[in-house]
């Protein structure tokens, strides 16, 4: 999964072919995942459905899903799988890409990302001070909800469908997601 001959950069990165994989920048690192699961897509759809449903009704910015890149800098370069930028901030939204520290950021793990999405672009994305981070497990149906205080990323919730769980956003006003939803069959 990690190729690493040199330090990458964002202008490497754009020089890279269009062959469906999906790469990203970890510290000048260029990795490479395959393609997502089914199940993972599944889950992503859902995620992508209810959270743009309730920003666009409440006007209250843009959801985002990959690939799309976030530029935090030549060489920190990811594509999350779901993104929120709220309407005040939707200036870091570019034409090719987002420039800055979107407001909430949802990766769903698989074998070959839980431990990238769980270590790396969790330090990642405390670094650069994204305000809510999500990891989603579809396997057990469960959501780790990070928040952005004093400094650093604090585990606001570890929620699961068999408890009935619900994630209520710290980014996105009175968003509240009911896990079931997410992890139907």
């Amino acid at each position: 999964m990690t190729t690493k001959e040199k330090l990458v950069t964002y202008d490497d990165y754009r020089k890279l072919p269009d062959d469906g994989k999906r790469y990203e920048i970890i510290r000048g690192e260029l990795l490479m995942t395959p393609a997502p699961s089914t199940n993972h897509q599944r889950v992503l759809g859902k995620l992508f459905i209810s959270l743009n449903n309730y920003v666009e009704e409440n006007n209250l910015g843009e959801v985002l899903v990959a690939p799309v890149d976030i530029i935090f800098s030549m060489t920190d370069v990811v594509q999350p799988d779901l993104i929120f930028v709220s309407r005040e901030r939707e200036e870091i939204i570019t034409k090719k890409n987002i420039v800055d520290a979107p407001d909430l950021v949802v990766e769903i793990i698989s074998e070959h990302t839980e431990a990238i999405d769980r270590n790396r672009k969790k330090a990642l994305y405390e670094r650069y001070k994204v305000r809510e981070y999500w990891i989603v497990d579809p396997e057990e149906r469960q959501i780790m909800q990070y928040v952005f205080e004093e400094g650093a990323f604090k585990l606001q919730a570890n929620t699961r469908t068999e408890d009935a769980g619900k994630i209520i956003s710290a980014a996105v006003t009175d968003f509240t997601l009911r896990l079931k939803d997410v992890f139907k069959n």
